[in-house]
């Protein structure tokens, strides 16, 4: 099959054209490597700062559209798969879908379903804008509702919803943002992980101090629920100052993170998730026990019925400190978890083993043709 991945989120597309290609298929992906991070990508779409950024990016999209026919597959990490207003959006999906044969939507992220099922359905216990039925009231939250509700962005995400052959979730939460609305058109298949075989040990003893990893990105460290992370790890480093060490991590490229993960014991990451997403389970594939999303339904659509790596927090700051206090005061348990993370990732999300499912949805897809 001819492939082409537009956009990028946390690694996914580039990871998932890897496993692609190793499956013998021709992969082309187009994105601005996801801001800061850099990912890899064939064709660069990194917009300039400002409105002279827009215009050259538009132009410089023009220009390259007639490289982005005749695909077997096109998809699209969002509705928002290029720096460009949704309005602008718009006719460049109807470009692709006339030019191409099937289009696949990815629901990774933010979007016009998530915010709006949160906000007013609440399938969740908490969510990025529901704890209970209460509304998060965080700056953040108000704002991508002002974004994705009543505006451009909404008639984008649901015209490509509506009009893409199949939508792709990659996490719990997503497919059951758009389950009420697509249910005969959504599938699940988790996200695709590399595994690093230098990093698997036998984890025999884990010494003092424990390394405790977190990424920090500042405009969104309120709406993620990092500070409250940080500020549970910055009291456990207080109180035990022989025993944790805290490393941080702060808007850098995915080369630079990684390198500086490695070493970590712990991840602290998305406090309001219900499942691990792209950086703890690059975490995990190293050996790092990931603190965050772990909940039940977590390993339910995963069908896993024994291992259990991720230390699960609820959305509040006492239990993040009860629950690293509770792996600091027991390393014992450490070894076992950091074995048990790279034996969930090798069975649920090995970069090939996922390349094979989405080839299998591809295919029966273009069977429809």
């Amino acid at each position: 099959m001819r492939i082409l991945l537009l956009g990028e989120y946390s690694n996914v597309h580039n990871t998932l054209a890897i496993g692609l290609r190793e499956l013998g298929h021709t992969v082309t992906v187009v994105s601005n490597g996801d801001f800061w991070k850099n990912y890899p990508r064939d064709i660069d779409l990194a917009r300039r700062p400002g409105r002279l950024g827009g215009i050259c990016l538009l132009l410089k999209v023009l220009l390259l559209l007639p490289r982005l026919r005749n695909y077997d597959i096109v998809q699209f990490i969002n509705p928002i798969f290029f720096e460009l207003k949704a309005h602008r959006l718009v006719p460049i999906f109807r470009y692709l879908k006339k030019h191409n044969r099937r289009l696949v939507l990815g629901a990774y992220g933010m979007d016009h379903y998530w915010v709006s099922t949160n906000i007013t359905q609440m399938p969740l216990r908490y969510s990025d804008f529901n704890i209970g039925k209460q509304l998060r009231n965080n700056p953040e939250a108000i704002k991508e509702q002002h974004e994705w509700l009543g505006t451009d962005k909404e008639y984008l995400n649901k015209l490509m919803a509506r009009e893409c052959h199949g939508i792709i979730a990659g996490l719990y939460e997503y497919l059951v943002s758009y389950t009420p609305h697509y249910p005969q058109k959504i599938t699940f298949i988790p996200y695709p992980i590399i595994i690093h075989s230098t990093h698997i040990n036998t984890f025999s003893s884990i010494p003092y101090p424990i390394n405790i990893f977190i990424g920090i990105s500042r405009s969104r460290s309120h709406y993620k629920g990092t500070d409250i992370m940080l500020h549970a790890a910055q009291t456990l480093r207080a109180t035990y100052p022989d025993k944790v060490k805290l490393t941080i991590a702060e808007g850098l490229p995915f080369e630079e993170y990684t390198k500086k993960m490695n070493g970590a014991d712990i991840i602290l990451d998305q406090l309001y998730s219900y499942t691990p997403s792209m950086n703890p389970l690059e975490a995990m594939s190293r050996g790092i026990i990931c603190v965050g999303g772990g909940e039940p339904e977590n390993y339910q659509i995963l069908n896993e019925p024994t291992l259990r790596p991720i230390i699960n927090v609820e959305p509040t700051y006492e239990s993040c400190l009860h629950q690293l206090e509770q792996l600091i005061n027991h390393p014992e348990r450490i070894p076992k978890l950091k074995k048990q993370s790279i034996a969930y990732i090798v069975k649920h999300h090995d970069h090939k083993k996922i390349a094979r499912q989405y080839e299998q949805f591809y295919l029966r897809l273009l069977q429809n043709c």
